[in-house]
Protein backbone atom coordinates (compact mmCIF):
# COMPACT_ATOMS: atom_id res chain seq x y z
CA UNK A 1 0.00 0.00 0.00
CA UNK A 2 1.17 3.30 -0.68
CA UNK A 3 0.51 6.10 1.67
CA UNK A 4 -1.40 8.93 1.63
CA UNK A 5 -0.12 12.75 0.46
CA UNK A 6 -0.21 15.54 2.40
CA UNK A 7 -2.77 17.53 1.02
CA UNK A 8 -5.62 18.97 3.04
CA UNK A 9 -9.06 19.26 1.85
CA UNK A 10 -8.54 23.24 1.33
CA UNK A 11 -5.98 22.32 -1.22
CA UNK A 12 -8.79 20.55 -3.23
CA UNK A 13 -10.98 23.66 -2.58
CA UNK A 14 -8.22 25.56 -4.77
CA UNK A 15 -7.24 23.12 -7.63
CA UNK A 16 -8.64 24.55 -10.95
CA UNK A 17 -8.88 21.70 -13.04
CA UNK A 18 -9.51 17.67 -12.05
CA UNK A 19 -8.67 14.56 -13.70
CA UNK A 20 -11.90 12.28 -14.35
CA UNK A 21 -10.83 8.93 -14.59
CA UNK A 22 -13.87 7.20 -15.97
CA UNK A 23 -12.00 6.45 -19.31
CA UNK A 24 -9.45 4.35 -18.00
CA UNK A 25 -9.11 0.80 -17.49
CA UNK A 26 -10.43 -0.52 -20.68
CA UNK A 27 -14.27 -1.08 -21.77
CA UNK A 28 -16.91 -1.38 -19.95
CA UNK A 29 -17.22 -4.94 -18.89
CA UNK A 30 -15.77 -7.33 -15.95
CA UNK A 31 -13.05 -8.80 -17.98
CA UNK A 32 -9.70 -8.00 -16.43
CA UNK A 33 -7.42 -4.78 -18.09
CA UNK A 34 -4.87 -5.54 -20.39
CA UNK A 35 -1.22 -4.74 -20.05
CA UNK A 36 -2.19 -1.96 -23.06
CA UNK A 37 -4.85 -0.11 -20.66
CA UNK A 38 -1.52 0.51 -18.15
CA UNK A 39 -0.10 2.07 -20.91
CA UNK A 40 -3.00 3.90 -21.70
CA UNK A 41 -3.44 5.29 -18.24
CA UNK A 42 0.17 5.97 -17.51
CA UNK A 43 0.17 8.35 -20.58
CA UNK A 44 -3.24 9.74 -19.55
CA UNK A 45 -1.56 10.37 -15.92
CA UNK A 46 1.51 11.80 -17.72
CA UNK A 47 -0.48 14.26 -19.63
CA UNK A 48 -2.36 15.80 -16.56
CA UNK A 49 0.73 16.16 -14.66
CA UNK A 50 2.32 17.99 -17.36
CA UNK A 51 -0.76 20.12 -17.46
CA UNK A 52 -0.24 20.87 -14.08
CA UNK A 53 -3.66 18.99 -12.77
CA UNK A 54 -2.93 17.14 -9.38
CA UNK A 55 -6.38 15.89 -8.25
CA UNK A 56 -7.78 12.63 -9.61
CA UNK A 57 -11.26 11.78 -9.74
CA UNK A 58 -12.84 8.56 -9.69
CA UNK A 59 -15.41 6.21 -8.56
CA UNK A 60 -15.85 2.54 -7.87
CA UNK A 61 -18.52 1.60 -10.60
CA UNK A 62 -15.90 3.37 -13.57
CA UNK A 63 -15.20 0.42 -15.64
CA UNK A 64 -16.68 -2.12 -13.12
CA UNK A 65 -13.88 -1.22 -10.99
CA UNK A 66 -10.86 -0.94 -13.21
CA UNK A 67 -10.47 2.32 -13.43
CA UNK A 68 -9.63 2.32 -9.46
CA UNK A 69 -7.54 -0.88 -10.39
CA UNK A 70 -5.50 0.25 -13.19
CA UNK A 71 -4.93 3.58 -11.59
CA UNK A 72 -3.35 1.55 -8.54
CA UNK A 73 -1.22 0.13 -10.98
CA UNK A 74 0.15 2.76 -12.46
CA UNK A 75 0.67 4.05 -8.63
CA UNK A 76 2.52 0.99 -8.24
CA UNK A 77 4.89 1.89 -10.91
CA UNK A 78 6.14 5.43 -9.78
CA UNK A 79 7.38 5.65 -6.14
CA UNK A 80 6.06 9.56 -5.40
CA UNK A 81 3.27 10.15 -7.25
CA UNK A 82 0.59 9.30 -4.56
CA UNK A 83 2.20 12.29 -2.51
CA UNK A 84 2.03 14.56 -4.81
CA UNK A 85 -1.88 14.09 -5.82
CA UNK A 86 -5.11 14.16 -4.39
CA UNK A 87 -7.08 11.25 -4.88
CA UNK A 88 -10.87 11.38 -4.91
CA UNK A 89 -13.43 8.48 -5.70
CA UNK A 90 -17.00 7.69 -5.29
CA UNK A 91 -19.39 5.14 -3.90
CA UNK A 92 -23.60 4.80 -3.98
CA UNK A 93 -24.24 3.44 -7.05
CA UNK A 94 -25.02 -0.39 -7.61
CA UNK A 95 -24.94 -1.80 -11.27
CA UNK A 96 -27.74 -3.91 -12.29
CA UNK A 97 -26.59 -7.27 -11.93
CA UNK A 98 -28.52 -10.95 -12.71
CA UNK A 99 -32.06 -9.87 -11.79
CA UNK A 100 -31.26 -7.57 -9.22
CA UNK A 101 -32.12 -3.86 -10.79
CA UNK A 102 -29.12 -1.09 -10.54
CA UNK A 103 -29.95 0.95 -7.58
CA UNK A 104 -28.57 3.38 -5.19
CA UNK A 105 -27.41 2.01 -1.62
CA UNK A 106 -25.94 4.57 1.20
CA UNK A 107 -26.42 2.43 3.84
CA UNK A 108 -23.66 2.40 6.22
CA UNK A 109 -22.27 -0.98 5.80
CA UNK A 110 -22.20 -0.62 2.38
CA UNK A 111 -20.14 2.79 2.04
CA UNK A 112 -17.94 1.33 4.63
CA UNK A 113 -17.39 -2.01 2.09
CA UNK A 114 -17.22 -0.16 -0.34
CA UNK A 115 -14.21 1.77 0.55
CA UNK A 116 -12.18 -0.59 1.70
CA UNK A 117 -12.71 -2.29 -1.96
CA UNK A 118 -11.82 1.45 -2.98
CA UNK A 119 -8.63 1.22 -0.85
CA UNK A 120 -7.07 -2.15 -2.16
CA UNK A 121 -7.95 -1.57 -6.09
CA UNK A 122 -6.41 1.84 -6.11
CA UNK A 123 -3.30 0.23 -3.76
CA UNK A 124 -3.42 3.06 -1.08
CA UNK A 125 -4.30 3.61 2.74
CA UNK A 126 -5.95 6.18 2.48
CA UNK A 127 -8.99 8.15 0.19
CA UNK A 128 -8.15 11.83 -0.04
CA UNK A 129 -11.97 12.89 -0.86
CA UNK A 130 -15.11 10.58 -0.89
CA UNK A 131 -18.30 11.65 -2.64
CA UNK A 132 -21.52 10.49 -2.44
CA UNK A 133 -21.88 9.39 -5.89
CA UNK A 134 -26.12 9.82 -5.95
CA UNK A 135 -28.70 10.63 -3.02
CA UNK A 136 -30.50 7.12 -2.05
CA UNK A 137 -33.60 8.06 -1.27
CA UNK A 138 -33.75 5.36 1.60
CA UNK A 139 -30.74 6.67 2.92
CA UNK A 140 -31.07 7.09 7.20
CA UNK A 141 -28.39 10.31 7.27
CA UNK A 142 -27.35 9.43 10.68
CA UNK A 143 -26.73 5.96 9.09
CA UNK A 144 -25.03 7.40 6.51
CA UNK A 145 -23.06 10.38 8.92
CA UNK A 146 -21.91 7.72 11.47
CA UNK A 147 -20.25 5.23 8.42
CA UNK A 148 -18.23 8.49 7.00
CA UNK A 149 -17.44 9.90 10.66
CA UNK A 150 -15.78 6.15 11.86
CA UNK A 151 -14.09 6.48 8.27
CA UNK A 152 -12.92 9.83 9.17
CA UNK A 153 -11.45 9.07 12.24
CA UNK A 154 -9.91 5.79 11.04
CA UNK A 155 -8.64 7.93 8.71
CA UNK A 156 -9.39 6.03 5.62
CA UNK A 157 -10.82 9.07 4.46
CA UNK A 158 -9.74 12.57 5.07
CA UNK A 159 -12.50 14.35 3.73
CA UNK A 160 -16.22 13.95 2.31
CA UNK A 161 -18.11 15.49 -0.24
CA UNK A 162 -21.68 14.31 -2.19
CA UNK A 163 -22.11 13.97 -6.35
CA UNK A 164 -25.44 15.20 -8.03
CA UNK A 165 -27.62 16.59 -5.06
CA UNK A 166 -29.51 19.48 -3.88
CA UNK A 167 -29.29 21.96 -1.89
CA UNK A 168 -31.98 20.22 0.63
CA UNK A 169 -30.14 17.01 0.53
CA UNK A 170 -26.98 18.60 1.62
CA UNK A 171 -28.02 19.97 4.41
CA UNK A 172 -29.81 17.37 5.94
CA UNK A 173 -26.55 15.11 5.73
CA UNK A 174 -24.70 18.19 7.00
CA UNK A 175 -26.96 18.46 10.02
CA UNK A 176 -25.70 15.57 11.26
CA UNK A 177 -21.67 15.53 10.78
CA UNK A 178 -19.27 17.50 12.80
CA UNK A 179 -17.31 17.91 9.57
CA UNK A 180 -18.31 19.92 6.47
CA UNK A 181 -18.89 18.85 3.12
CA UNK A 182 -16.31 19.73 0.82
CA UNK A 183 -17.55 19.32 -2.26
CA UNK A 184 -20.82 18.67 -4.45
CA UNK A 185 -20.11 17.39 -8.01
CA UNK A 186 -22.54 18.48 -10.84
CA UNK A 187 -22.93 17.85 -14.34
CA UNK A 188 -21.91 21.80 -15.75
CA UNK A 189 -20.85 23.43 -18.87
CA UNK A 190 -21.88 25.08 -21.65
CA UNK A 191 -24.04 22.69 -22.93
CA UNK A 192 -25.35 21.32 -19.66
CA UNK A 193 -26.42 24.99 -18.63
CA UNK A 194 -29.52 24.10 -16.30
CA UNK A 195 -27.40 25.47 -13.29
CA UNK A 196 -27.40 28.70 -14.67
CA UNK A 197 -30.80 29.09 -16.14
CA UNK A 198 -33.12 28.22 -13.24
CA UNK A 199 -31.24 31.67 -11.83
CA UNK A 200 -32.34 33.56 -14.67
CA UNK A 201 -35.59 32.13 -15.67
CA UNK A 202 -37.42 33.09 -12.27
CA UNK A 203 -40.85 34.60 -13.02
CA UNK A 204 -41.05 33.73 -16.47
CA UNK A 205 -42.95 30.78 -18.31
CA UNK A 206 -39.61 29.16 -19.27
CA UNK A 207 -39.30 28.09 -15.91
CA UNK A 208 -41.26 25.45 -15.87
CA UNK A 209 -38.63 23.36 -18.24
CA UNK A 210 -35.76 23.98 -16.24
CA UNK A 211 -34.97 20.85 -13.89
CA UNK A 212 -32.18 21.88 -11.90
CA UNK A 213 -33.64 22.69 -8.56
CA UNK A 214 -33.37 26.26 -7.75
CA UNK A 215 -30.72 27.68 -4.54
CA UNK A 216 -27.98 24.25 -5.18
CA UNK A 217 -25.42 26.82 -6.55
CA UNK A 218 -26.13 29.53 -4.00
CA UNK A 219 -25.97 27.07 -1.03
CA UNK A 220 -23.06 25.50 -2.14
CA UNK A 221 -21.42 29.30 -2.28
CA UNK A 222 -22.79 30.12 0.56
CA UNK A 223 -21.81 27.22 2.73
CA UNK A 224 -18.10 26.80 1.52
CA UNK A 225 -19.00 23.80 -0.67
CA UNK A 226 -16.84 23.59 -3.55
CA UNK A 227 -18.11 22.96 -7.21
CA UNK A 228 -16.38 20.40 -9.63
CA UNK A 229 -17.93 19.86 -13.13
CA UNK A 230 -18.78 16.57 -14.76
CA UNK A 231 -19.12 16.96 -18.38
CA UNK A 232 -17.03 19.86 -18.33
CA UNK A 233 -15.85 19.73 -22.03
CA UNK A 234 -19.72 18.37 -23.42
CA UNK A 235 -18.34 15.05 -24.97
CA UNK A 236 -16.91 16.94 -28.01
CA UNK A 237 -20.24 19.09 -28.92
CA UNK A 238 -18.69 22.09 -29.47
CA UNK A 239 -14.95 20.49 -30.21
CA UNK A 240 -15.52 17.95 -32.62
CA UNK A 241 -19.22 17.11 -34.19
CA UNK A 242 -21.61 19.34 -33.60
CA UNK A 243 -25.48 17.43 -33.85
CA UNK A 244 -27.46 21.12 -34.49
CA UNK A 245 -27.34 24.26 -35.67
CA UNK A 246 -26.59 25.95 -32.20
CA UNK A 247 -24.10 23.51 -31.77
CA UNK A 248 -22.28 24.44 -34.95
CA UNK A 249 -22.71 28.04 -33.76
CA UNK A 250 -21.04 27.68 -30.71
CA UNK A 251 -18.02 25.59 -32.14
CA UNK A 252 -17.61 28.43 -34.60
CA UNK A 253 -17.81 31.29 -31.77
CA UNK A 254 -15.51 28.80 -29.27
CA UNK A 255 -12.88 28.69 -32.12
CA UNK A 256 -12.55 32.53 -33.27
CA UNK A 257 -12.13 32.99 -29.10
CA UNK A 258 -9.73 30.26 -28.60
CA UNK A 259 -8.04 31.86 -31.68
CA UNK A 260 -8.48 35.51 -30.41
CA UNK A 261 -6.58 34.54 -27.26
CA UNK A 262 -4.21 32.04 -28.15
CA UNK A 263 -5.35 29.38 -26.39
CA UNK A 264 -7.50 25.86 -27.00
CA UNK A 265 -11.37 25.70 -27.85
CA UNK A 266 -11.15 23.17 -25.21
CA UNK A 267 -9.56 25.93 -22.37
CA UNK A 268 -12.28 28.31 -23.83
CA UNK A 269 -14.99 25.91 -22.45
CA UNK A 270 -12.90 25.08 -19.22
CA UNK A 271 -12.77 29.21 -18.72
CA UNK A 272 -16.43 29.50 -19.36
CA UNK A 273 -17.35 27.61 -16.36
CA UNK A 274 -14.16 28.89 -14.28
CA UNK A 275 -15.18 32.81 -14.97
CA UNK A 276 -18.17 32.34 -12.58
CA UNK A 277 -17.91 33.17 -9.25
CA UNK A 278 -18.72 30.19 -7.67
CA UNK A 279 -15.11 28.97 -8.60
CA UNK A 280 -15.99 25.70 -10.16
CA UNK A 281 -13.31 23.54 -10.85
CA UNK A 282 -14.50 21.31 -14.03
CA UNK A 283 -13.46 17.66 -14.72
CA UNK A 284 -11.68 16.60 -17.74
CA UNK A 285 -12.12 13.08 -18.66
CA UNK A 286 -10.58 12.43 -21.83
CA UNK A 287 -7.86 9.50 -22.03
CA UNK A 288 -6.14 11.18 -24.65
CA UNK A 289 -3.10 12.67 -23.77
CA UNK A 290 -3.54 15.34 -26.71
CA UNK A 291 -6.80 16.48 -25.38
CA UNK A 292 -5.87 16.23 -21.81
CA UNK A 293 -2.28 18.69 -22.66
CA UNK A 294 -5.11 21.11 -24.79
CA UNK A 295 -6.64 21.82 -21.41
CA UNK A 296 -3.72 23.41 -19.52
CA UNK A 297 -4.30 27.17 -19.94
CA UNK A 298 -7.43 26.37 -17.28
CA UNK A 299 -4.58 25.87 -15.05
CA UNK A 300 -1.82 28.08 -15.62
CA UNK A 301 -4.11 31.23 -16.66
CA UNK A 302 -6.52 33.37 -15.31
CA UNK A 303 -9.67 32.87 -17.06
CA UNK A 304 -9.79 35.63 -20.12
CA UNK A 305 -13.14 35.97 -21.18
CA UNK A 306 -14.58 39.18 -20.51
CA UNK A 307 -18.39 39.97 -18.69
CA UNK A 308 -19.24 40.64 -22.95
CA UNK A 309 -17.37 37.05 -24.10
CA UNK A 310 -18.97 35.03 -21.54
CA UNK A 311 -22.48 35.94 -21.93
CA UNK A 312 -22.00 35.96 -25.66
CA UNK A 313 -21.09 32.14 -25.39
CA UNK A 314 -24.17 31.60 -23.20
CA UNK A 315 -26.42 33.34 -25.56
CA UNK A 316 -24.79 31.25 -28.45
CA UNK A 317 -24.82 28.06 -26.95
CA UNK A 318 -28.81 28.17 -25.65
CA UNK A 319 -29.90 29.76 -28.87
CA UNK A 320 -31.99 32.01 -28.16
CA UNK A 321 -31.93 36.05 -26.46
CA UNK A 322 -31.73 35.75 -22.75
CA UNK A 323 -35.31 36.60 -21.07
Amino acid sequence: MTTTNAKTAQDLGRERLLYGCMGLGGGWDTTPYRPADIAEAEAAVEAALDSGITVFDHADIYRHGKSEAVFGEVLSRAPGLRERIVLQTKCGIRQAAGELPGMYDLRGATIRRRVEESLERLRTDAIDVLLLHRPDPLADPQDVADALTSLHQQQLVRSFGVSNMNASQIALLQDHLEFPLVANQLEMGLHRRDWLETGVLVNTPESASVGFPSGTVEHCRANGIGLQAWGALARGRFTGLQATPEEAATAQHVAALAEAKGTTPETILLWWLQRHPARIAPVVGSSRPERIRACADAVRREPKLTHEEWYGLWVTARGAALP
